[in-house]
């Protein structure tokens, strides 16, 4: 019973230390809504996929945020975690600041 405790344990043990770390990825970026014109600039936390390249950033937001009417105009920047510290990029996101 003892062994098979161990190796269950040992088996658990492998197979979370085989996972990928999970990567913490955001991106801040601006958008518009037309008709009356308004724009916004928010920041926004995607999936490792859609942080490989801008265009992956790219889709992945546009995607997200039209069916709330907006259209994206840039991607700004592509940050880890640490990024998110920054009390200028906070307050200027505002309501936007993790919405999506």
């Amino acid at each position: 019973m003892t062994r098979l405790l161990a190796i269950l344990g040992l088996s658990a043990l492998t197979a979370v230390t085989a996972l990928p770390a999970a990567a913490e990825c955001y991106a801040d970026y601006k958008a518009k809504r037309d008709n009356p014109l308004k724009l916004h600039y928010g920041v926004i936390a995607l999936p490792d996929a859609a942080c490989e390249t801008t265009e992956a950033a790219e889709a992945e937001i546009a995607a997200r945020i039209a069916p709330d009417g907006w259209t994206l105009l840039d991607v700004v920047s592509i940050f880890g975690s640490d990024g998110l510290e920054n009390e200028a990029r906070r307050e200027s996101a505002g309501d936007y600041f993790l919405r999506y």
